[in-house]
């Protein structure tokens, strides 16, 4: 069986991080994707989905430390829905999300910046070369 999700698109709103009663660090956001098509008399649509994303561990302090709203990112992970009873109606909810495997930044924030990044396993980000252009790189860790 496969339970594999792969998307592409823009944070709606900054990382919310917070911590489980047992310590785990956990980060939730929402991410816009768009698709665009043209219809029977030839014009042009465009539909946007949005997805609710949800990281743990290390990638969660990464994603609450490097990602805000508007920045592009390729999500990697598996489809989940939770259950709970609301207190206020009684009622049972449910709510679908994409628990993240790995991530990636995609773009750049500008043109000092960096270009992009992963956060795939957990795993810190990794090198890329050096380049002389300014004394904040050294705030950056790749």
């Amino acid at each position: 069986m496969l339970n594999k999700v792969m998307l592409i698109g823009n944070l709606g709103r900054d990382p919310e991080v917070r911590s489980t009663p047992s310590g785990q660090t956990v980060a939730s956001f929402s991410l816009a994707t768009n698709r665009k098509w043209k219809d029977r008399d030839g014009n042009r649509q465009e539909q946007t989905e949005w997805h609710n994303i949800v990281c743990w561990g290390r990638q969660a302090e990464i994603a609450g430390q490097y990602l805000s709203k508007g920045r592009q990112i390729f999500v990697e992970g598996r489809l989940q829905t939770r259950s709970w009873d609301d207190k206020q109606s009684g009622e049972k909810r449910y709510r679908t999300e994409i628990v993240c495997d790995n991530f990636q930044m995609l773009g750049s924030r500008s043109a000092s910046d960096f270009d992009s990044g992963s956060a795939g396993g957990g795993a810190p980000f990794p090198s890329e070369p050096e380049q002389d252009s300014g004394p904040d790189d050294d705030d950056i860790p790749f």
